[in-house]
């Protein structure tokens, strides 16, 4: 055989493991690529109790709830189509509220509670610290000034 046929078919194998493992990556992952589900993804496609998930969504007005604990948070996720109850206990961030959009890492427990373990407030792109509030910045100067 001739070095360029050996050059073609050592092309042609790589090609083919490299279009495999992409297929096995890809059936692998599956469902899992989806960044987070939404209560309305949660009522139509369902998910099974205990599998680890991201509920992404709204706080419900309203439904904050603070247990006698101190620690434990009731609210519910809503996405306009659909709503979850969830709950969490440990501490909430700063800007996790009702009214505002959130990110919980966690599962379903039997009762089609969602027990969240971590929880990310979302916010919108004019969102600045309270440590910043009332402060620029001069992209010439490079300086943080007090607005006034």
């Amino acid at each position: 055989m001739k070095a360029k046929h050996q050059r073609l078919i050592l092309a042609l194998a790589g090609l083919t493991a490299i279009i495999g493992a992409g297929l096995l990556a890809a059936s692998a992952l599956k469902d899992e690529a989806a960044y987070f589900y939404t209560p309305g993804d949660v009522k139509t496609k369902g998910v099974e109790p205990g599998k680890a998930i991201r509920l992404g969504g709204m706080v419900v007005k309203g439904s904050l709830k603070r247990a006698a604990d101190g620690v434990t948070i009731r609210f519910d996720v809503t996405d306009g189509k659909a709503t979850v109850p969830a709950t969490f206990s440990g501490i909430a961030p700063d800007l996790f509220k009702e009214g505002s959009g959130v990110v919980a890492e966690g599962s379903f427990d039997a009762q089609r509670m969602f027990v969240a373990s971590n929880l990310l407030a979302k916010h919108d792109e004019r969102y600045m610290p309270r440590e910043l509030e009332g402060m620029s910045y001069n992209e010439t100067t490079r300086e943080m000034k007090v607005k006034r």
